[in-house]
Formats: structure tokens, sequence, C-alpha cells
């Protein structure tokens, strides 16, 4: 028996038995280019400057993502009967999901504008890519079936897309899809943080689909599971991903290709040659499949390196800042000061910057991250994606809010004020702060 093994951290064995069609088509697929680019692009961006350990990558979690979705459909073949074909388009849609993730995250692809779901739909219908030549070798249809389930929809029965959301959709994007579940329990493992483990072995085994709109749903012993996945996801935004030096790195290499950017469109930004694909991402321009499989981590970072020794100060100040920690400091107004409040002390700090000399453009930013861990049931709203379903063992179907008392806490927003600025500011923004707020 021809068998690939891939060990994990998170789900430790991640085997692909090349006799199956499914799993050799998912195997050649890990192995193109435009996947094994994800290894040179950080799952968590600059995390790692609060996290030493956060350096794993978006083709680790794609692979868990992948995994995670087998699981869940595997458990649904317990009860349920699964439509072969719907579960490879599927499998294959959760392991190329952030195919199109730029350098960074989600960083770079605010400063260019292009999303990184746009560029995963172009990579795998672009006949150049090796994505899309493995797929159409498998079936002529597979780049279409794959784009109509990452959108929301499926596989109908004469093989064709089809727009009807199910529990294949769901699996790839709810409040209970395999993408989050994977890199909350990854992303905890990766930093050492401990604050988003759950139980993921019980939540798999409570999986369920509503028979009456054919959504993923989970059984009532499944309960206490997810309430420990949602609060897990609650902890590791408030002590991971809104951590203040991951947000101040973040603000920071957001600044430095801002004014890469714009220097670029001034035709000043020297060392950079114009048809690289750093600089053709920066300008919004459109990137060839083998440029495309350019822009990663590493060759920012290479930009960033030149770009110190350059005759720009402010972009040579901003990318010394990040290759050597120099990171901008933070006023926490969070607890401070409402929000109208916050925005005039960093409208005073702006002005008392300018004053003293400084850039207010690139000394300072206001940041104000925020997320909300469950987000309740809305009947009226037509996306349903964000409903959890729960089959009581009657058979009656309830909405997660009713049944769990910790619904309430977890709906409300979680959120961060800051002002983040170069450490010669701080003091006098703190000050700031103190006289308008006591």
């Amino acid at each position: 028996m021809a068998e690939k093994i891939i060990r994990d951290p998170v789900h430790d064995v991640i085997a692909f038995r090349l006799e199956k069609p499914v799993d050799a088509l998912l195997y050649q697929l890990l192995n193109a280019a435009e996947f094994q680019r994800l290894r040179r692009i950080r799952q968590l961006g600059m995390a790692s400057f609060a996290y030493p350990g956060a350096d794993h990558s978006r083709y680790s979690h794609s692979l868990g993502v992948m995994e995670t979705a087998r699981k869940i459909l595997d458990q649904l073949k317990t009860a349920f009967k699964i439509d072969p074909e719907q579960e490879k388009v599927a499998l294959v849609g959760a392991l190329l999901h952030d195919l199109g993730h730029g350098p960074f995250s989600h960083v770079f692809e605010r400063v260019s504008s292009i999303r990184h779901e746009l560029l995963t739909a172009r990579v795998i219908m672009d006949p150049a890519s090796q994505v899309h030549q493995i797929l159409i070798q498998h079936d002529k249809l597979m780049p279409e079936k794959v784009l109509a389930m990452l959108s929301g929809g499926g596989v109908g029965a004469a093989g064709g897309a089809s727009l009807g959301a199910s529990f294949f959709s769901d699996i790839l994007s709810s409040q209970l899809d395999a993408d989050r579940l994977d890199y909350l329990l990854r992303d905890n493992y990766m930093t050492g943080s401990r604050y988003g483990d759950f139980d993921l072995t019980w939540l798999l085994h409570a999986f369920t689909i509503d028979p009456a709109t054919n959504r993923l749903a989970v059984s009532a012993k499944g309960v206490s599971a997810v309430e420990a996945y949602l609060q897990a996801r609650y902890h590791m935004y408030r002590n991971v991903y809104f951590h203040k030096v991951v947000r101040s790195a973040e603000g920071m290499v957001k600044l430095a290709l801002q004014r890469a950017k714009r220097l670029a469109v001034q035709e000043r930004l020297e060392d950079l040659p114009r048809d690289s694909a750093v600089s053709k991402a920066l300008l919004g321009q459109r990137l060839s499949t083998e440029e495309f499989q350019n822009l990663d981590d590493i060759s920012v970072w290479h930009c960033f390196k030149v770009w110190t020794k350059g005759p720009d100060a402010t972009l040579a100040s901003l990318c010394k800042g990040l290759l050597f920690r120099g990171l901008y400091k933070t006023v926490d107004l969070t607890n401070r000061c409402d929000a109208a409040t916050a925005r005039s002390v960093f409208s005073m700090a702006v002005d008392a910057v300018r004053s003293a000399g400084g850039d207010p453009d690139y000394d300072l930013f206001f940041d104000e991250p925020a997320d909300t861990p469950y987000e309740a049931y809305e009947p009226e709203r037509a996306d349903r994606s964000s409903e959890i379903v729960v089959v009581e063992s009657a058979g009656n179907v309830a909405h997660f809010a009713t049944i769990s008392p910790l619904t309430q806490a977890l709906n409300s927003r979680l959120m961060f004020r800051r002002i983040h600025c170069k450490a010669e500011w701080v003091l006098m923004i703190r000050g700031l702060l103190e006289r308008q707020v006591g």
C-alpha cells in the first residue's frame, strides 16, 4: 500500500493513501509550486515578536485545515451518506483555501488592496499554474467546482457547480469551520500561550447534520466542547492576535509598505526594480503566476534589509525597527476613555508630534482591533453562516444561544484602543492622555 505520512504537531499523523484517487490528488496539490510557496508565508505575520515560537507557516495550517475537514467528514459518514464527489471537492477546497495569501498575512493585503480570496481564485483558474494543471488532469471541471465550494456553494448531481449552501460549505466557512478549528489549536501550540486549547476530539465526535436544512450542526453532547472552543477563540484574540507588541509590529509593517508604495509611485524607490513581484504588488499591478510564486515574506524582508541603507530616512527607520525589534511603544486608551475621547487624544497627539518636528504620518498610528468571539444568530439575516445549530437528543433543533449561558458574554465585542508611537513621543502622549481624562 503506497502511503505518504506527514507528522504534524496538532493532528499527529496526516496520511495520504495514494491508491485512493482523492488522496493522490491532494498529495499532488500539496507538492505544486503555488502550494509550496505557502511555506514562505508565516501564519501569524509578526506574532513572533511577542511569541518567539510563532514561526509556523500557512503551509502547515492549510494541511491542518484539510485534515480537520477530513475528520469532520469521517465523523458525518458514521450516520449520513456523504456524496463522494462533494467530499473530494470540499477537501481540495480546504487544502487550497489560503493559496492567495500575501506576505505578512493580512498586512500586505491592506496596503496593496489585493484580496487573498481573489488571488486564490486566480491561481486556481490560471492555466499556467501547477495547481490548475493538476486539477484539470483529474477533472476538467474541478477548478470551477472548487471555487463554487469556496464561495459557499457546492457540486450538483450532474457534476456542475450548484449554489446551494450545505454542510460542505459550512465545513469550509462558518463559526465552526475547519479553518478556525485548526488555526486556534495550531497558533495556541506554536505560541505556547495555552489560551487557545479545546477538546477537538470530542467536538469532532459531536458533529452532525441538521436534516431540515442540510447544514452542519452539533449534538447536545458537544455543547461544552463548543463553549470551550469559543472561549479559546476569545482568549487567543485577546492575548495573541491583539497583543500590543504584535499590533505594533504589524502597524509598522503597514507604514513601511505604505511609504515604499508612495516612493514607488513617485519613482523614488531605489534598489527595487519596477518589474519585481514586490514592486508590482505594491502598485496593485497584476502578477503572473511565476511572479506570484516569488511574492513571499522572504522577498519583502529582503527589501526591508535593502531599504535600511536607502536614502529615505523614514523608510530606513521603519525597516531598521522591524529588523532589530525597535518597535513603537504603546499608549493604551482601552479602559481610560470612550471612543470619541480616544480619537480626540490621538488628534492632539498628531498635532503635538507635528509641532515638535516629527512626522505624524509615520511616527504614530491609532489602532482599534475588534472581534466578536460568537456572533449570535439573527433570523432576519440572509447569511446563516453565523448560526451554530444544536440537535438535541429528541431530534429537536435549537440555536446555540438558547442553550449556552456563555453566549451573552461571548457575543460582546472584544476591542482595544491604542496609540502606537516612536519611543521619543510616548511620554508626551501619555501626558496628553492624563490631562484629558485625569
